[in-house]
């Protein structure tokens, strides 16, 4: 019986030991997809051309800000959401850094009269420069502080991640959004 055992306790170290190293080589082959990989395949493309897609579909042309947060970013996507009827119709712009992932910061446009209520939300409320208000959220639920506003029937809302709140304030995001009022040149 000794034998038998010595046996199957040395089967077991073995199988043991397989399971490890079989374990261990799958995670170190794997690695995490790449953005300009993984940002497509769930249908986000170049702020460009998804902008493009957002006003051949309504027709009408959206402004976007001049500036953006003072963090660095490595990547930027557009997205035109277009799902069936116009309530789910949104325009998203996300800016991200594969170095840095709290560098988040994502603008989010649909139709005002399908715009998402906030008002049991608001912190603050500012005036933007050209006359409107902006709310701003700061609510640890969300992940993201929001300062969301209407212009030109459209309701826009910025987020950041609140890990970089600090650099990215709502004196910030004011600015990020007064900067949609740039004039226009023509050439």
């Amino acid at each position: 019986m000794n034998k038998y055992f010595l046996i199957l306790l040395l089967l077991g170290c073995v199988l043991i030991n397989v399971t490890i190293n079989e374990t261990v080589d799958a995670k170190s082959s794997d690695s995490p997809q790449a953005f300009e990989e993984f940002f497509p395949e769930i249908g986000y493309k170049t702020v460009e051309s998804a902008l493009k897609d957002f006003e051949q579909h309504f027709n009408k042309e959206l402004k976007l800000p001049l500036r953006v947060p003072p963090i660095s970013f490595t990547h930027r996507f557009g997205r035109f959401s277009n799902i069936d009827g116009d309530i789910n119709n949104e325009f998203e712009v996300t800016m991200i850094s594969d170095q840095l992932p709290r560098n988040h910061f994502k603008i989010n446009v649909r139709p005002i009269q399908h715009k998402i209520p906030f008002e049991k939300y608001i912190s603050n409320v500012f005036k933007l420069k050209n006359g409107s208000n902006a709310a701003y959220i700061e609510n640890p639920q969300f992940g993201f502080n929001m300062l969301v506003f209407e212009r030109d029937n459209w309701q826009y809302v910025f987020s950041i991640d609140q890990d970089v709140s600090d650099k990215v304030t709502s004196d910030v995001l004011i600015d990020i959004a007064n900067s949609i009022d740039y004039p226009n040149e023509k050439y």
